[in-house]
């Protein structure tokens, strides 16, 4: 009887409420709206102004502000290094983004809510993402960790008893697990992704040509030419900043290989956790992921050459999924449509008004 209830009020639910699936990144926060797709894509940055306390702009108006605030409004990020540094903000933040969404599309009942969070988050954490989505109107919420969302995105088989190798390189964090039969077998969680990546470049720039840079013009250069193993030809784009020593403006060509060699030290780390996570692994599930690969996701997979530098590192076939930038929001939108049936790869879950 309690099966069958369930099974109609899951039916009525779809009709009177929205489902929302949240990437809640360090550079970028994706919203996937049930039966819409993906209808937000936004830098996590707000900007509030300190003297109300309220929120003036969210996502790309937010990021435009960075830098140029009057001394009253200042513009963060509120997740660093796939971690809440502002709790508030963050509220303020997944309401916004909810109440955005529910815009696109108005219900009766509030929205039921996947939020998808780095794999070695605190309870504490979780807690904040949890209560931060209940208080901004929803009806339930559930947790699923990065990765998990990330293989489900790719259409991994992860409810198989079989061994899956997924590494998501975000923004602040890399998450490195290996998934079986619905669950994470072996997960860690590394804070060098693409931002250290974009640091790196601005270090390196200051210290070889004694120019300085700002983080935008770190970022398109790493996008421009940015790679982690040699490539067929060679790539130069210009580099304009202030130099350090005459405090003009200064122009300079950089190559691939300036920048390869920027990274390198970040690159590295990452490999080496990949490779530290492979001598983890259970034998028998390391025998299927010989055969089925390492999976990238995330913006960081986007780095060329960076699927050839692991899989000669580690031996094992090395794929980019498809649209890796999507593939936790995409991930998050699968289970709300699939609840019932991927319930087990959920870490938390909360109801506001639970079905008898």
């Amino acid at each position: 009887m309690r099966k069958h209830f369930r099974k109609y009020y899951e039916q009525a639910s779809r009709f009177l409420s929205n489902d929302i699936g949240i990437d809640l990144g360090t550079a970028n926060t994706l919203v996937y709206v049930r039966g819409k797709g993906i209808i937000i894509n936004e830098p996590s940055v707000v900007a509030v102004n300190q003297k109300t306390g309220q929120v003036v702009a969210v996502g790309a108006a937010a990021k435009k502000m960075l830098g140029r605030t009057p001394g009253h409004i200042i513009a963060v990020r509120p997740i660093v290094e796939g971690v809440i540094s502002d709790y508030e903000v963050t509220e303020e933040m997944i309401a916004y983004l909810v109440d955005r969404a529910q815009k696109e599309t108005r219900k009766i009942l509030g929205p039921r809510v996947v939020v998808g969070v780095p794999s070695m988050i605190t309870n504490v954490e979780t807690r904040a993402v949890r209560d931060a989505a209940m208080n901004s109107g929803a009806r339930e919420v559930h947790i699923v960790e990065e990765p998990m969302a990330a293989a489900i995105g790719a259409r991994l088989a992860v409810q198989e008893p079989g061994g899956n190798f997924i590494v998501d390189i975000g923004g602040g964090t890399t998450e490195v697990a290996v998934l079986s039969l619905g669950g994470i077998v072996y997960a860690k969680s590394l804070r060098i992704a693409g931002d250290k990546m974009t640091e790196d470049i601005i270090h390196f720039a200051q210290e070889e040509y004694k120019i300085f840079i700002g983080e935008r013009t770190a970022e398109s250069i790493k996008i421009a030419i940015g790679s982690a193993y040699p490539l067929k030809e060679r790539k130069e784009v210009p580099l304009r900043g202030r130099n350090l020593i005459t405090g003009l403006p200064e122009e300079i060509l950089v190559s691939d290989e300036d920048v390869r060699r920027a990274m390198e030290r970040s690159v590295r780390q990452i490999v080496n956790e990949i490779k530290a996570t492979v001598e983890e692994t259970p034998p028998e599930l390391l025998a299927d992921i010989m055969h089925r690969g390492i999976f990238l996701a995330g913006g960081g997979a986007l780095l060329r050459g960076l699927d050839t530098l692991i899989m000669k590192e580690t031996k094992i076939p090395t794929r980019i999924v498809e649209d890796p930038l999507t593939a936790v929001v995409r991930g998050a939108g699968l289970v709300l449509e699939n609840l019932d049936e991927l319930r087990d790869v959920l870490t938390e879950t909360e109801n506001l008004e639970p079905p008898h």
